[in-house]
């Protein structure tokens, strides 16, 4: 076999083996369980809220 040959081969086998691993990571990407937060449990909601109340001058509750 030529160099050329055995370059073009393992070019191929190493784009194969990227394009596995970039299928791989879509699909474990897409199987993820996405949650959102409720609005009573977050905790920035609340900061934002405090944070109003000192810039209008009001006393936080």
């Amino acid at each position: 076999m030529s160099t050329l040959t055995i370059s073009i081969l393992i070019t191929l086998v190493i784009i194969l083996f990227v394009v596995i691993i970039f299928a791989a990571a879509i699909t474990k990407g897409y199987s993820y369980k996405h949650t959102i937060d409720q609005l009573d449990d977050n905790p920035y909601l609340k900061n934002e809220d405090k944070d109003e109340e000192r810039a209008e001058g009001k006393e936080p509750s």
